[in-house]
């Protein structure tokens, strides 16, 4: 994907390194490392998931190392303050909470989306077993020989957008690569579109506060946008 007005060429899979609570700064390192080795080149963090620090730390030893020849292969999104708004939208976006609207609006605006919790952040706080458990990718995983994470990656990759994905094993990190040769039939999407019902994993209610200027849910979203 094309980012900002030098366009920046962003990779489709990022690794995500938000968990609750954070990773150990030795074993994240330790993650990038190998994802770099791997063939990632795309890493998501933030300043409230308190791993930058150690993220940095290990995409300067991966060039040390000579794993990559240089800092430009490798992108970073961070959460940063506002000031040049680029092209992309990052977002909460799986096979339960689709984003039809806000991709079509996206979409003629030229912005880039970007999924996050497309397996349902599972382990943390604000996760969900409603992917990995659904009937349907299930099905659709078994008939393909894949599993359903994978299922997941490849209809989002299939519908256009970027996406984030979090894993601390080798394993895991490898199964996640492997969404590029192979395509869900139409059938498939189709059921994937019309089956599977849909409700938000992350519905902000952390962020409501009688003291702040949102104080209830129904004020946060704007129906499906």
């Amino acid at each position: 994907f094309s980012i900002g007005s030098v366009h920046h060429l962003m990779p489709v899979l990022a690794l995500g390194t938000a968990a609750s609570p954070p990773p150990e700064p030795i074993v994240l390192r330790k993650t990038v490392l190998e994802a770099i080795k791997l063939g990632y080149r795309h890493f998501d963090t933030s300043p409230r998931y308190q791993t930058e620090e150690p993220l940095g730390e290990a995409l300067a030893e991966a060039v040390s190392l000579g794993l990559v020849q240089s800092r430009s292969e490798l992108f970073v999104t961070s959460k940063l303050w506002c000031a040049d708004a680029h092209n992309m939208k990052k977002v909460e976006m799986s096979p339960v909470w689709q984003q039809r609207k806000l991709r079509e609006l996206c979409k003629s605006k030229g912005i880039v989306v970007t999924a996050y919790s497309v397996l349902g952040s599972r382990g943390a706080f604000w996760g969900t077993h409603k992917i990995m458990e659904s009937d349907v990718l299930k099905e659709i995983a078994e008939a393909k020989g894949k599993t359903v994470a994978q299922v997941s990656m490849r209809w989002a990759y299939e519908e256009g957008v970027s996406m984030v994905v979090k894993s601390f094993t080798k394993e895991r990190l490898e199964e996640n690569l492997k969404i590029i040769d192979w395509s869900l039939t139409e059938d498939e999407k189709q059921r994937i579109s019309t089956e599977i019902s849909q409700s938000r994993i992350v519905d902000g209610e952390v962020y409501i506060s009688e003291k702040g200027p949102i104080k209830s849910v129904a004020e946060m979203w704007d129906g499906e946008i």
